[in-house]
């Protein structure tokens, strides 16, 4: 076939919602495509001259520049790039894309991430001249036609929505799996026992037993990664190593540090001069990463998906098992880790639910479409409705968000919130406002701004993010540590940290950062009370030998879960699990009552459980009712009380439980914050200029 012209030669368009992947391919189809001209050479034909471009927020703007002149004959890119080009001239060179491949499927279906993508992708189906053909890789997913049905799409009909046809292609997954879990002393309640000889005071922690353990792995392996839950543990670890080791061998590596020293450090292990990462879930090594022969998890990784994608890191060539080794650090972290690692060799892979109908991501993509071109109001929501995500989209939501971006609002309490479109029911037409590209441009995608303040050099290079809190505790002259690197506040800005190297500070402080994990998935937490049920029937000594055989745990792991289960067995009667629901009440050290709800079912069960619950036991009691809730279970504490608190109140009645949770979400905390992040991705709250942060307290009035 002759070339396309060359405004019409972009033909194939590559997502990743993972840059680091994104370098990788660009990388790696250079030598094939030189390949492929070479042996046209040999073969007496002309070179073929495919042309490969990526466009990422690191993409200079020249390159952008030189793209609208000359289109790639493929573009690599990501989903929030993606959604720039369509909102700019870049999308007249896309009318042309044959097929766009979708990597890394499983990393955004489940968020709003992916929901903003799926939009994009139906935009981009509306743009071009045929509709492309979509191919979806994808890993540690089920169910897989909920993954088909998100990345294909489909049409809304009057008989219901009707998802694109897709193939499904499942490679069985035949990987070799070589983990355990081992736990560095004897007994988690009282780990100074096992620590280590030391001249300071003995410490009620288990850090001092793992962090030598740590160190021994290292020194035994090539090439370590260790993952950790959370950014401070990832500093507070990396820097425990390097003092035991007497040298900087591994570095931290999470999302607050920039993205240019992240780079490095992930090149450092690729090329073998760094002998390990500490690392939280934004480790982006790529697909041509260097063999890394062992994943340490300290903690239990949270969900079994989650494991699978840490554990999955080792062990990276073909036929090469993947090994890993668990360290709990307490007696329930215990538990979840056992279960977790059982259900990645049965794979037992929670399933993906994707979000419906957020309205704040649609918000902002009706914005960015109004300010490319006027659109119908009609054809707007049937594009809308071809995203999966929106499948059941009702008309009413729809044109109620086209009424908040018009500027019509049920109060005046908004009238501070300015109109980013304007909508001429009449015509059924709807037109951008000015400055509405300008906002959508600079406030793309879905990510929340958390208030966290720019760490920069004075020459203005960025070295990473604090926390708003943090900040506003520090001083000029202090210094902490980022990226196992320390710094000195030389300057805190109104919306930056001016730092400098301060090597070797011996007082530099550990940052922290505000933050909430998603939670335990409920089908984990099923599996996990239905585990505590089966060695919960055992006798002790043969619930170790169980636990030692069947679920791969050291003698010192199996002897704590062992201990840890029958304690609460000997204490209650009975244990959580996934048929029962174990209730407590007690005074405690300074008098007041508490009412204890034990259930493995995981936060994203307690937080809404504890909001209704508390609702019904003030009203009842009368008085002050604080409540607490995690993964584990739910803790209410009544301050002066003098009877004690009756626990039926807290079984809730089925039918009253979404009154009742709306009636007390609207005035907590948790409500605010995510009403907040909904705000700012409608382009409600936007940013003023790029690269500057609004703090949250002025977001928030």
């Amino acid at each position: 076939a002759p070339m396309p012209p060359d405004r019409e030669r972009c033909r194939v368009l590559y997502i990743s919602p993972m840059k680091a992947l994104a370098y990788d391919v660009d990388r790696n189809l250079r030598a094939p495509i030189a390949g492929i001209s070479a042996q046209r050479r040999v073969d007496g034909d002309d070179p073929l001259e495919i042309s490969v471009a990526m466009r990422t927020g690191d993409t200079p703007q020249s390159e952008r520049q030189a793209m609208l002149r000359h289109p790639p004959d493929i573009l690599i890119t990501t989903p929030e790039s993606l959604f720039l080009m369509l909102t700019s001239r870049a999308a007249e060179f896309l009318a042309h894309v044959e097929t766009v491949i979708v990597d890394e499927v499983h990393a955004v279906a489940g968020t709003k991430r992916g929901t903003h993508l799926a939009l994009s992708l139906e935009r981009l189906a509306a743009l071009t001249v045929s509709e492309p053909q979509r191919i979806g890789l994808s890993a540690t997913q089920k169910p897989l036609e909920t993954i088909a049905a998100f990345l294909g799409g489909g049409k809304r009909a009057e008989d219901g929505w009707s998802p694109r046809p897709v193939h499904i292609v499942d490679a069985p997954s035949d990987k070799e799996l070589d983990i355990e879990i081992l736990v560095p002393v004897s007994d988690l309640t009282r780990p100074e026992i096992d620590a280590p000889p030391s001249d300071e005071k003995p410490t009620r922690s288990v850090w001092p037993a793992m962090y030598p353990r740590l160190v021994e792995l290292l020194d035994h392996h090539r090439s370590v990664i260790f993952f950790v839950n959370s950014r401070t543990l990832a500093e507070r670890t990396a820097a425990e190593i390097n003092r035991l080791a007497g040298s900087e061998v591994v570095q931290a590596h999470h999302g607050s540090v920039s993205r240019d020293k992240r780079v490095e450090i992930e090149d450092r292990l690729k090329s073998g001069t760094l002998r390990g990462v500490v690392a939280t879930s934004t480790l982006e090594l790529g697909i041509d990463m260097a063999a890394v022969d062992l994943v340490v998890l300290v903690e239990s990784p949270g969900s079994v998906a989650s494991g699978l994608q840490r554990v999955g890191r080792a062990g990276h060539q073909v036929g090469a098992p993947s090994v890993a080794r668990v360290f709990p650090k307490h007696r329930g972290d215990l538990l979840e880790a056992a279960v977790v690692v059982d259900e990645m060799y049965s794979g037992g892979i929670e399933p993906t639910a994707v979000p419906q109908n957020p309205l704040d991501v649609l918000a902002q993509h009706l914005v960015s479409m109004a300010a490319v071109d006027d659109f119908d109001v009609e054809d707007a929501f049937s594009l809308v409705a071809g995203a999966m995500p929106y499948r059941e989209l009702s008309r009413t939501a729809f044109d109620g968000v086209l009424d908040m971006l018009a500027g019509r609002f049920p109060s005046d309490d908004f009238a501070e919130l300015r109109p980013r479109i304007t909508w001429d029911r009449t015509a059924g037409m709807v037109a951008a406002r000015p400055n509405a590209k300008l906002l959508a441009t600079i406030n793309a995608g879905t990510i929340p701004d958390r208030g966290l303040y720019t760490v920069n050099l004075p020459e203005g290079g960025r070295v990473g993010e604090l926390d708003e809190e943090m900040v506003y505790e520090s001083r000029p002259g202090d210094t902490f540590i980022l990226g196992s690197t320390s710094w000195r506040i030389d300057e805190i800005t109104h919306d930056r940290v001016i730092v400098s190297p301060a090597p070797g500070a011996a007082a530099a402080s550990m940052p922290f950062w505000h933050g909430d994990g998603p939670g335990r998935p409920l089908a984990l937490g099923r599996a996990i009370g239905a585990f505590t049920r089966e060695v919960a029937a055992l006798e002790p000594a043969a619930a170790e030998a169980h636990l030692s055989e069947r679920y791969r745990l050291d003698d010192w792991a199996a002897q704590n879960l062992s201990r840890f289960i029958h304690d609460e067995l000997d204490a209650t009667g009975t244990v959580p699990t996934d048929k029962t629901i174990v209730l407590q009440r007690f005074r405690d050290d300074i008098g007041d009552w508490r009412l204890v709800v034990l259930t493995p079912f995981g936060s994203r069960v307690h937080a809404p459980w504890a909001l209704a619950a508390r609702g019904i036991l003030r009203s009842v009691t009368g008085g002050r009712v604080d409540s607490i809730w995690s993964d584990d279970g739910i803790m209410f504490r009544f301050p002066d009380a003098d009877d004690p608190p009756d626990p039926d109140l807290v079984l809730l009645d089925p039918a009253d439980v979404e009154r009742r949770v709306v009636d007390e979400v609207a005035d907590s905390a948790l409500y605010a914050s995510r009403f907040r992040e909904s705000a700012a991705r409608a382009l409600l709250l936007p940013r003023r200029r790029p690269g500057t942060r609004t703090p949250l307290w002025l977001q928030r009035r």
